[in-house]
């Protein structure tokens, strides 16, 4: 089900949009509005969530101890990794507390 709305435009912004048309961006006005109004509510939604998240995060801290075994399962996994297809010393990454990645 489609809503059809009526939508008022300055004249320079109306103008962008028909060039945006015209030059094959969009196939019309309305997929062009559409597409915008997508793209704002998606960027809004997003943010939503990243605060939602800080919120969280703010609320429930990770310990140090489950930012160790992250770091850890990290390592763990990058040298599981299959490096031999990259070359032979490849396996041998230096990782750090502070990540520095220099052999």
């Amino acid at each position: 089900m489609t809503v059809q709305i009526a939508v008022k435009l300055p004249d320079a912004l109306a103008r962008e949009l028909d060039r945006l048309v015209q030059r094959g961006d969009f196939e019309s006005r309305s997929q062009s509005l559409r597409e915008g109004l997508e793209a704002i509510l998606a960027a809004r939604q997003r943010e939503a969530l990243r605060e939602r998240y800080r919120a969280a995060a703010a609320r429930d801290p990770e310990t140090a101890g489950e930012l160790a075994d992250a770091t850890r399962l990290a390592i763990e996994s990058i040298r599981e990794e299959p490096w031999e297809r990259l070359g032979p010393r490849s396996h041998e990454i230096c990782l750090t507390a502070d990540a520095t990645f220099d052999c």
